[in-house]
């Protein structure tokens, strides 16, 4: 127990993480990271190299096919052992941290010179290929991870430094699928998920192996600190999120014909209010970039049960007689907003799944086509605006104000689906029901059909590559964990005891030593029964790290049934990897190269001989 004393008292303090301007991931206002370990400078030029070279490989537009296949006959090993070679001894770290620069700088050329639009877009894709087949190439891992990957370094932006980003981020933040289906950039992301990998606490610039990873001590891993693993506080999510389910669930089957508030309730609205402070308080921290579709999804969900809650409340004032209307007519309103948010109570947990892949590649697929429905939505106000206009102009010729409800409901209608031809027989005829006509001709068989089309591009595009995208949006989520702005972990609702119990009453006037203990141990407290269990695998973990690290595997080696009897069988000393050499083809270079290579060798060898024979008569004369 000496242990649980310590980490306590040896508390983390100084929790800063990083947000990068207008990047998808809470970007923040904050500017007290350590500057770059190289010079902005030098890591500019480093990039503007591996522009040139890319301008200079790829001279005009190619197929994407041809710069992203295996034995690609573009992105060859010379041109990546020279890409790599673009920083020097001394920069080599931040070469792929450069392609990633000069990706977006491709996308933003893409954009101001449509004339070259797909000739950038390619040269934008070759960027994350090399950045992809170098993070592949390197065998060191520690020093992929940590130099490569996690360290963060600046360029020279309308002659400012840019705020220090790693690899990591930036290719989260560009959706450089390519770099993050990269089997070192997964590893790191995998470790970062388990918090093997953390910022270090004195120098949120750097991340800093787990110290006790590899101790087996039950009361080692029995730490608070533990909970800014991501795997941890992802857990927490769901599981509040499934118990705020299971609240409503009962809530929303137990009407209380009194109108009081019952038990079940009280803890419902106590959740929602901890989860609106805590949307509220990173709104405030982070900024307008912070708002996403979830963010205004969960917030509609939050205002509908706060509207419901006052009206409860307003209930609640008037005279406890049940047969009071007016207690009566607040009591169903509130029931009614009450029950009309039970679908998005369910929606919102696909939230909290999306690390589950099969959730998780649903979610994106669902992304990419609310995307494109833009598209029909923007055609479809144009087309509504105008015939709506033409609608209401008949009707007021006809000085019948009555029917614009109808006519509105009419349109809606159509759009769903289900005309209503008979209402407009009478309508201005025949202007009216020929108007009516060609509006459901536009938006059924034209609009419609169009939003389909974008539906089943935008599905083939995603399925085709699923795993990639996947792998994208499990490490958004992860760097969502990492660059979050809470210097304690209090997660929602848990962030009311930390207003209620610790910021009011303490953080305005206690010093930030002590304050980061009491933090502590709250979270000890309150975490304990996740604490209890994780330490408990932890503990069991580091038995395997060990005995890994022992065969000289890595630490997240496990080892799987063809592995078994593998060091029992001498494939070099049966002869059989010889002869799995012999017959084995060259899928690096196309077959029909080597054929060619192969003539070319054969006539070099025909022109020899016909040398040597036409040589051989002259030689024999005195």
């Amino acid at each position: 127990m000496g242990r649980w004393s310590k980490m306590f008292n040896g508390g983390s303090s100084d929790r800063h993480s990083h947000r990068d301007e207008l990047s998808r991931l809470l970007p923040s206002n904050r500017s007290d990271l350590p500057p770059s370990p190289f010079p902005a400078k030098e890591v500019t030029k480093v990039a503007l190299r591996l522009k040139y070279q890319l301008e200079q490989v790829i001279p005009c537009e190619l197929d994407e096919a041809q710069i992203t296949r295996a034995n690609s006959p573009v992105i060859t090993r010379k041109v990546i052992k020279t890409a790599q070679e673009a920083g020097g001894e001394k920069y080599q770290a931040c070469v792929v941290y450069c392609l990633l620069v000069c990706k977006r700088w491709f996308k933003r050329q893409a954009l101001l010179e449509l004339w070259d639009a797909e000739l950038h877009e390619v040269r934008a894709v070759a960027c994350e290929v090399m950045a992809k087949r170098i993070i592949e190439s390197e065998e060191d891992q520690f020093y992929l991870m940590q130099e490569v990957l996690l360290k963060r370094y600046s360029i020279i932006r309308e002659g400012q430094e840019t705020k220090p980003a790693n690899a990591i981020e930036r290719a989260v933040d560009l959706h450089a699928v390519w770099v993050i289906g990269s089997s070192g950039y997964q590893k790191c992301v995998k470790f970062l998920w388990r918090g093997w990998l953390h910022q270090d606490d004195m120098n949120p610039a750097n991340f800093v192996e787990y110290k006790e990873k590899t101790s087996s001590n039950y009361w080692d891993h029995l730490n608070p600190d533990r909970m800014r693993a991501p795997v941890y506080q992802n857990t927490v999510q769901i599981f509040f999120s499934l118990l705020y389910l299971v609240l409503y669930t009962i809530a929303v089957n137990t009407i209380n014909a009194t109108g009081d508030l019952d038990v079940v309730e009280g803890i419902l609205y106590l959740m929602t209010a901890g989860f609106i402070f805590d949307e509220a308080s990173k709104f405030w921290k982070i900024g307008r970039y912070y708002f996403g579709f979830w963010n205004a999804f969960n917030s509609t969900l939050y205002t509908l049960l706060s509207i419901s809650f006052v009206l409860r409340i307003v209930a609640l004032i008037h005279s406890p007689d049940t047969h009071d209307e007016q207690r009566i007519k607040y009591n169903q309103l509130s029931y009614n907003f009450f029950a009309f948010s039970a679908p998005m109570f369910w929606m919102r947990l696909l939230l909290y799944l999306d690390s589950f892949r099969f959730f998780g590649s649903m979610l994106v697929i669902v992304k990419v086509m609310m995307k494109e429905s833009l598209i029909f939505f923007a055609l479809l106000v144009v087309v509504v605006v105008g015939f709506l206009q033409a609608f209401i102009g008949l009707d007021q010729v006809d000085h019948n104000r009555d029917i614009t409800t109808f006519i509105v409901q009419a349109m809606v209608n159509a759009v769903m689906q289900s005309p209503d031809f008979g209402g407009f027989e009478n309508f201005q005829h025949p202007f009216g029901l020929i108007l009516y006509y060609i509006f459901t001709f536009v938006v059924m068989v034209i609009l419609l059909n169009v939003l389909i089309a974008l539906y089943n591009s935008a599905y083939a595009d995603i399925t085709e590559n699923a795993t990639d995208e996947y792998m994208a949006l499990f490490a958004q989520k992860t760097m969502q964990f990492v660059r979050a702005p809470d210097e304690n972990v209090f997660i929602a609702p848990f962030n009311l005891i930390e207003i209620v119990f610790l910021i009011i009453p303490f953080e305005w006037w206690m010093d930030r030593h002590r304050y980061e203990r009491l933090n502590n141990y709250v979270m000890g407290v309150i975490y304990s029964p996740l604490l209890a269990i994780t330490a408990f695998i932890e503990a069991r973990e580091a038995k395997t790290i060990r005995l890994n690290r022992k065969r000289g595997e890595e630490d997240d080696d496990t080892v799987e049934e063809w592995e078994e009897l593998q060091g029992e069988v001498d494939l070099e000393g049966e002869g059989w990897g010889e002869k799995v050499e012999e017959t084995r083809p060259n899928v690096e270079v196309e077959t029909a190269v080597v054929e060619v290579r192969e003539l070319q060798k054969q006539v070099k060898e025909l022109k020899k001989m016909v040398k040597e024979m036409s040589a051989e008569p002259d030689g024999g004369n005195p």
